[in-house]
């Protein structure tokens, strides 16, 4: 049905055959050179993290819903953790449905959802979020907390530690936010979903190694 592609930072390709879904396509804000891939369908949880290649079918930089290249897309405001008091929200949460395969990724945001965005999120299948921590991105304690709160079968962290890349701050390694979720843990070049059928039955973290 798709594929799931790790590319470092917040990056993931989303590919299935009608179209792939870039997510935080600038890759230079991490060190790495951006890549735009043509007819892409490009998302991003912030302004910033946006490439807006003309070469891409659709760009996509905040909350909607959208339906292209059997893609459901809906994007929900949120707080990013770095807002606080009267600031707008500059983040979007993304859902993704692809068949009957429900994604959901987090970005930068603050650990506190409403119950209003968890209940727009609704149901997922995998549950793709940021790591890292060191007041940049969610820590391995808010990550693992929403994990459990939102209860995906599948969990694919992003924004950890990796010396090839260069982040903003130094970011806590992937086996700090493993050992504080404490699910089995699967490592593969790349996660590949043929059917809902294939999910994982109990929650478990799936390292998609960068590619």
């Amino acid at each position: 049905m798709f594929e799931i592609e790790y590319k470092g930072g917040n990056t993931i390709h989303v590919v299935t055959k009608q179209a792939t879904i870039v997510l935080d396509p600038k890759l230079s804000v991490v060190g790495l050179k951006d890549k735009a891939i043509k007819d892409s369908l490009e998302i991003a949880t912030e302004a910033r993290f946006a490439l807006g290649s003309p070469e891409a079918k659709l760009c996509i930089e905040g909350p909607g819903e959208y339906e292209l290249s059997g893609y459901m897309i809906k994007g929900i405001a949120a707080k990013r953790h770095i807002d606080s008091g009267e600031d707008a929200m500059r983040s979007t949460i993304y859902r993704i449905e692809i068949g009957d395969v429900k994604i959901a990724v987090l970005g930068n945001i603050d650990a506190k959802l409403s119950e209003e965005q968890l209940e727009e999120i609704g149901l997922v299948d995998v549950l793709v979020l940021p790591v890292g921590g060191s007041g940049y991105t969610l820590d391995a304690t808010s990550a693992a907390a929403l994990a459990r709160s939102i209860e995906p079968k599948a969990v694919i962290p992003v924004h950890y530690a990796d010396t090839a890349l260069t982040y903003e701050v130094p970011q806590d390694s992937l086996q700090t936010f493993t050992g504080e979720l404490g699910a089995p843990v699967e490592t593969v070049p790349k996660y590949k979903l043929k059917a809902s059928s294939n999910l994982p039955e109990v929650m478990t973290v799936i390292e998609v190694t960068r590619s």
